[in-house]
């Protein structure tokens, strides 16, 4: 009989990375890039990598609903990375996941958007919430939530401040906002 013992792929990785991160002489700083471009009406082209899609605005507003808005966007990064971050800290930490999924939701005023008050834009607030399946003793998962929820770059961003820097250029050139 013939014994094979699982790899956990991910789990190798992760250590590695962990170990070749720990190990740097200088802050491994890596650097993320998207570009968009409008196409028609409230239609835009995502490029991240390789990667295309969509993003649109609902009917309701003026949209073609050909994709997820840019607000949805943000709400499905936070859902995306608490999971991602739950796999790789599930891992370190040695707790069993048998599976984790997020919902999110944002509220916003649509008249900061349109400009018809004077209210922010973006979202009054952020509620998500993580289900997780497991067979560890609740002391362990709140043990891997505390450090998902230190670890996980999307909410780190979305709770604090930082800094936002733009230019514009028309026809090329840069021009003073």
């Amino acid at each position: 009989m013939v014994v094979q013992e699982r790899v956990d792929r991910l789990g190798e990785v992760i250590q590695q990375v962990r170990t070749d991160l720990g190990n740097a002489p200088e802050p491994p700083i890596a650097t993320f890039a998207a570009s968009t471009s409008l196409v028609d009406e409230y239609r835009t082209e995502v490029r991240i990598r390789d990667f295309r899609f969509d993003v649109d605005e609902p009917p309701l507003i003026g949209g073609t609903d050909t994709g997820p808005t840019p607000v949805e966007l943000v709400l499905a990064a936070l859902g995306t990375c608490q999971e991602i971050v739950y796999a790789t800290y599930a891992r370190v930490l040695g707790i069993p996941l048998d599976g984790v999924a997020v919902s999110a939701e944002g509220r916003l005023d649509l008249r900061g958007f349109f400009g018809v008050a004077d209210v922010p834009a973006g979202f009054q607030d952020v509620t998500f919430t993580v289900d997780i399946a497991s067979p560890a003793p609740a002391a362990d998962v709140a043990r891997l939530i505390e450090a998902v929820n230190a670890h996980c770059p999307v909410l780190d961003i979305l709770k604090q401040p930082l800094v936002v820097e733009g230019q514009v250029r028309l026809n090329g050139e840069p021009i003073a906002v």
